[in-house]
């Protein structure tokens, strides 16, 4: 897609305007016009200089694309702006010989990578009768605009108040023996077909009931499958787990719970940020509209981060949920460049910023896209992709040692995301070496 260059100058001018000394950023706006990959769908680009506290570069900047996992950007920002330092794990009350629990959505209980068991041990050292305390959720198990095909794919799990096993059924083959489930529970939900071909593995849509191919299933075979929650499948969860009675409550929260923390909050950031992890990203949105508005709804949580912060951007976004899974999301390249930014300067020290986003030639979904260059690395963004899209917004520290913030959308391409990903590397390392 060919920009004509009098809009480039002007907007180039209209930013100058206001600051002398910006760098003149013709030669680099030429990496993008020259692009024959480019030229081929639709893509937008923003680039802001921190120092001059200006944008230098704008295509397409106020065009709306879908984010993909650009969206967990605006995930990130709203819990840094909405929950504590550390994730409440659950609220609580000891009434005589019974312990009220109920969840405020903290996706790490019994998390294959998070969980640090402070949860599971302190229900497993209470000697009390364990009852969980139903709680509503203002909106359905999946948000608008996602697929419903994926209902079995372990990067789509149901959306809950009290999270538990990550709200995926984990089923893993070790050697020679049967292929277990984690929950155990579900081990008498598993059952086989004799099809022939490959092995594969599904869940019944209306139940928890998994159904195998067939049993030849290869050692080391590994697969995570969402399942359906419930307070009452919660329970029962817990119950098998703990190895004790745990019942289910249909009755008024009461007002004077006290809290129990799980983990650092930013160790649960980064890890929806590195690996790109949608549960993460929808179970944290969801916690943040308890702890801002007082109840669980992610809907009205997006209605209030618009009224209350992103009415200032530049642009108006549109977001449906936490992950960008869906499709009905539309982000601008400045505003996520005006987010970015707000990020910054929330957390005291940018080495911060730097944990939180995958690092180029380093780690998470950046590890093998860049290469260092002068031995270091040089980009902490968050990608996003699904079909037809792959986008890179984040930070970007040029040889000269100034620090960008920069947003690359990449929409409607009908190449492999791969050539796409070669070429926003080609154009950023261009930025890193010449400017």
């Amino acid at each position: 897609m060919k920009i004509p260059i009098k809009l480039y100058l002007t907007a180039l001018l209209s930013c100058t305007s206001l600051f002398s000394s910006a760098q003149d950023f013709s030669e680099f706006y030429q990496e993008f016009q020259s692009s024959e990959v480019l030229a081929k769908y639709y893509y937008g680009f923003s680039l802001y200089d921190v120092a001059e506290n200006a944008f230098v570069l704008d295509i397409n900047g106020d065009k709306h694309f879908t984010p993909a996992s650009n969206a967990k950007i605006y995930t990130l920002y709203t819990s840094l702006l909405s929950l504590p330092d550390s994730i409440p794990a659950i609220n609580y009350v000891e009434r005589g010989d019974s312990l009220l629990i109920w969840g405020t959505g903290d996706p790490t209980f019994l998390h294959s990578k998070l969980d640090n068991s402070r949860l599971f041990n302190f229900l497993k050292g209470s000697k009390k009768q364990l009852f969980i305390l139903a709680t509503k959720q203002d909106g359905p198990a999946y948000a608008p605009g996602w697929a419903m095909e994926d209902y079995t794919e372990y990067y789509q799990p149901e959306i809950s108040t009290f999270p538990i096993y990550g709200n995926v059924a984990t089923f893993r083959k070790r050697g020679n023996g049967p292929l277990k489930v984690i929950p155990a529970a579900f081990q008498g939900a598993l059952y086989f077909t004799e099809d022939t071909g490959k092995f594969a593995l599904s869940r019944d849509f209306h139940e928890n009931r998994f159904r195998g191919s067939n049993s030849h299933v290869a050692a080391g075979y590994v697969n995570e499958i969402p399942f359906i929650t419930s307070p009452e499948l919660t329970a029962a969860l817990l119950a098998d787990t703990l190895g004790r009675p745990v019942k289910v409550l249909h009755q008024e929260i009461p007002s004077n719970g006290k809290v129990l923390y799980s983990l650092a909050a930013k160790q649960v950031y980064r890890e929806m940020m590195l690996p790109s992890d949608n549960f993460l990203a929808e179970q944290l949105f969801l916690m943040s509209s308890q702890a801002k508005l007082g109840y669980f709804s992610t809907a009205k949580m997006q209605q209030w981060m618009k009224r209350r912060y992103y009415s200032s951007l530049k642009d108006k976004i549109d977001l449906y949920d936490g992950s960008g899974l869906s499709t009905y999301n539309k982000i601008t390249p400045r505003a996520t460049v005006e987010v970015l930014l707000r990020i910054k300067n929330l957390l005291p020290n940018f080495s911060d910023v730097q944990q939180l986003f995958p690092t180029g030639g380093v780690d998470g979904t950046l590890r093998s896209a860049y290469q260092l260059d002068l031995g270091e690395p040089f980009i902490w963004a968050k990608t996003g992709t699904i079909n037809s899209v792959h986008n890179q917004s984040g930070y970007i520290r040029t040889r000269t040692g100034k620090l960008y913030i920069y947003s690359f959308l990449n929409n409607n391409f009908m190449e492999p995301t791969s050539v796409i990903r070669k070429e926003m590397v080609r154009i950023m390392t261009a930025l890193r070496k010449n400017y």
